[in-house]
């Protein structure tokens, strides 16, 4: 089945409040989010397994994978679908060797510098941005905007989901810019109903389709 990149939800647990992460993911995987990120800075390997397990139990049956942000270990022993890794996480030789070829495998990108020393062959898709500033990661690299975005896009072979700082107004203006999706944090866990957050998108995606 083909990789669909075209909503990508990254995980923030503590964003997600009151309504909780799993809650949350169910929520918006019913409001059109067909690809889930589990990612979180301050919680231990132990910690996320724990999330990881849960959260395929809430993906199970809906065709939805699960990538698990930068622990290798996690990804592992959680037998999530997949890791997505930034320039300064686990290498993705490691990750392809020790995951294998059924998984899904994402890495970060910013620069056409970092573009040209990719390895295509181990991955399955790229990130790119941040397309703006966001509050959701406060080392985030320099923002490239959708000029910096198209461009990245256009030298890239392989699938592209765009991200940082985006929200349901973007999404016209990243699939001209031909990114294949993008993926928000804040604009799904940051609201108090994740199901019509994640359906906003869908409204300006089919709308730019048409």
């Amino acid at each position: 089945m083909p990789l669909d990149l075209s909503l990508y939800l990254v995980t923030d647990a503590a964003l997600c409040g009151d309504v909780g992460l799993e809650q949350t993911v169910e929520a918006a995987v019913r409001g059109g989010v067909t690809i889930v990120q589990l990612r979180d800075k301050h919680a231990s390997d132990e910690q996320m397994i724990v999330q990881a397990k849960r959260l395929k139990a809430v993906l199970a049956g809906t065709g939805v994978p699960l990538i698990i942000n930068d622990r290798l270990q996690v990804a592992l022993e959680s037998q999530a679908d997949g890791l997505h890794v930034g320039q300064s996480d686990a290498a993705v030789q490691a990750a392809r060797r020790l995951l294998g070829e059924q998984a899904i495998i994402g890495l970060s990108i910013n620069t056409i510098a970092q573009l040209q020393a990719t390895p295509f062959e181990l991955l399955d898709y790229v990130g790119i941005g941040p397309v703006f500033g966001t509050q959701s990661k406060q080392d985030h690299a320099q923002p490239i905007g959708f000029g910096g975005l198209a461009s990245l896009v256009k030298a890239c072979p392989l699938p592209s989901v765009a991200i940082g700082g985006l929200k349901a107004s973007h999404a016209i203006s990243v699939q001209r810019a031909g990114a294949n999706g993008l993926a928000v944090i804040s604009a799904i866990c940051g609201q108090p109903d994740p199901y019509q957050a994640a359906r906003t998108f869908q409204v300006f995606q089919a709308a730019s389709a048409s």
